[in-house]
C-alpha cells in the first residue's frame, strides 16, 4: 500500500470526504488491519474493496460509485532487494491504461488524479549546456524515454511511460484527467515504508544533485496537492500536470543525509565528492513550481462529492 495513498486518504478523511480504498489482495487488507489506520470498514469514512490493476472487471467494480479515482499505487519488488526492475517500468505503463480505461468506462467517475513523478520531467540528452541562465523545468518538460532506457533508469521509465499512458488513454474520452509529479517523497517513516520507490528514485541522484534537479517533498505537501487539484477540476481551474516539490537539494551533505537515512551511506559519500568535484559551477536547471503553487495559493472549495477512489496496488 503505497506510502503517498496513505496521506492522501488521510487529506480527504481530514477535509470530510468517504474514500473507498481498493487493495489488491487480502494481505494489503491484513496489514491495513494490523495498523489500525481506518478502523473497521466503514466506521471511518473509509470503505475497502479488492481490485487489481490487471483485471478490468474488478477495476470497474471498485470505481462504480464513485465520483473520482486517485491512482497512487507503487509497484515494489516483492523480494525486496532488487528494487524498482525494467520489468517493473513495463507493468507500470500497462497499469496504467488499465486505470484510466476503467475510469472511462464506469458512469460515475468523471475525474482522476494521477500520481507521476518528477522524473517523468528531468531526464533528457539534449538540454542546452552553454547558456547564460539555467533552463527551467516545468510541466512541459517530459523525460526521454530512450535516455532512460539506455541509462538503466527503470523508475524513471516506469514513471515516464505510465504517465503518457494514462494520457493517450484518456484523449477524447469524457474523463478530467491530472497528474501530480512530486520529488522524492519524504516524510516520517519514509524509509520503512517507501524505501523501494526512494531508492529507485535516487538512480543517478549524482546527476541531478550537480544539475539542481535533485528536490524532495513532504507527503503531506504532496497529498495536500493531491486533493487541492481535484477540487479544482470541478470547476476546470486545474487541469494539465503539476511539479510538486518543497526543497530542492544543493548542498552534498544534504544528499549524504537523505541517502544515510535510506541507509545506504557509500553512494553518498560518492554523490558528496561528484558535487565537491563540480566547484562552484551554477546548476545548469531551475525546478519550476509555480502552476502548483498558484493552485494552492486559492482558497479551498468547500464542496464535496459522495465516494473518492484510492487505487492501489
Amino acid at each position: 500500500i503505497s506510502f503517498v495513498g496513505f496521506a492522501v486518504v488521510d487529506r480527504l478523511l481530514r477535509h470530510g470526504y468517504t474514500v473507498r480504498l481498493a487493495l489488491e489482495t487480502q494481505e494489503d487488507l491484513d496489514k491495513l488491519r494490523e495498523m489500525e489506520m481506518f478502523g473497521e470498514d466503514g466506521r471511518d469514512g473509509v470503505w475497502t474493496v479488492m481490485a487489481n490493476v490487471t483485471d478490468p472487471e474488478s477495476l470497474h467494480r471498485a470505481f462504480d460509485g464513485c465520483a473520482g479515482v486517485f491512482h497512487t499505487s507503487a509497484f515494489v519488488d516483492p523480494g525486496g532487494m532488487s528494487g524498482y526492475t525494467k520489468h517493473m517500468a513495463s507493468l507500470e505503463a500497462k497499469a496504467a491504461e488499465q486505470v484510466i480505461a476503467a475510469c472511462v468506462r464506469t458512469e460515475s467517475v468523471r475525474k482522476c488524479v494521477f500520481t507521476s513523478s518528477l522524473l517523468a520531467c528531468v531526464w533528457r540528452q539534449n538540454y542546452p549546456h552553454d547558456r547564460r541562465f539555467p533552463t527551467i523545468i516545468n510541466e512541459n518538460c517530459w523525460s526521454d524515454e530512450s535516455f532512460c532506457r539506455d541509462n538503466k533508469l527503470w523508475f524513471a521509465l516506469g514513471k515516464t511511460a505510465a504517465e503518457k499512458a494514462a494520457w493517450r488513454a484518456a484523449r477524447g474520452r469524457d474523463l478530467k484527467l491530472v497528474t501530480v509529479c512530486p520529488a522524492l517523497v519524504t516524510g516520517p517513516g519514509f524509509r520503512r515504508r517507501n524505501s523501494t520507490a526512494s531508492i529507485a528514485y535516487l538512480k543517478g541522484a549524482r546527476a541531478m544533485l550537480a544539475d539542481g534537479l535533485l528536490a524532495t517533498a513532504s507527503v503531506e505537501t504532496v497529498a495536500e496537492a493531491h486533493v487541492r487539484v481535484y477540487e479544482a477540476m470541478g470547476d476546470n481551474t486545474a487541469g494539465g500536470r503539476y511539479i510538486c516539490y518543497d526543497h530542492v537539494v544543493q548542498r552534498p551533505e544534504e544528499f549524504a543525509e537523505l541517502e544515510r537515512q535510506l541507509g545506504i551511506p557509500r553512494r553518498a559519500a560518492a554523490a558528496a565528492a561528484a558535487a565537491q568535484d563540480s566547484g562552484d559551477r551554477p546548476a545548469r536547471f531551475e525546478l519550476c513550481r509555480q502552476k502548483l503553487a498558484r493552485l494552492m495559493s486559492t482558497r479551498r472549495r468547500c464542496t464535496y462529492d459522495d465516494y473518492y477512489s484510492v487505487a492501489f496496488d
